[in-house]
């Protein structure tokens, strides 16, 4: 299918878009005539390019992957949801008690 050329502009007609004042857009380096930020402009502009996300708990976390039997995980995944709690949240439970245990025997 062949596409239908466009129609030329007539240098007479006074659109909208023609008609607008866009002399302050023409400028270049528009960015030399914006001030410094005051403080609390300073304050709210860094507050708002903070990431989001999870609060730090303790020193923070870190991703790892461990392979755990199928039917390990079923059983801790039930139980997580059993207890209302995150899968990682029950695994660092069990690895806290491990190494508490550990730590006692160890003593």
């Amino acid at each position: 299918m062949a596409r239908k050329a466009a129609k030329p502009r007539d240098s007479s007609d006074n659109s909208t878009a023609d008609s607008l004042d866009t002399a302050e857009f023409d400028r270049e380096f528009v960015i030399n005539s914006f001030a410094e930020p005051d403080p609390a402009a300073r304050r709210r502009w860094q507050r708002a390019r903070r990431k989001r996300g999870r609060p730090t708990v303790g020193e923070g976390a870190k991703v790892v992957s461990v392979s755990i039997e199928r039917r390990l995980l079923a059983r801790a995944d039930r139980l997580a949801k059993k207890k209302r709690v995150s899968r990682a949240a029950l695994i660092s439970r069990g690895l806290r008690a491990v190494l508490a245990a550990e730590g006692r025997a160890a003593q």
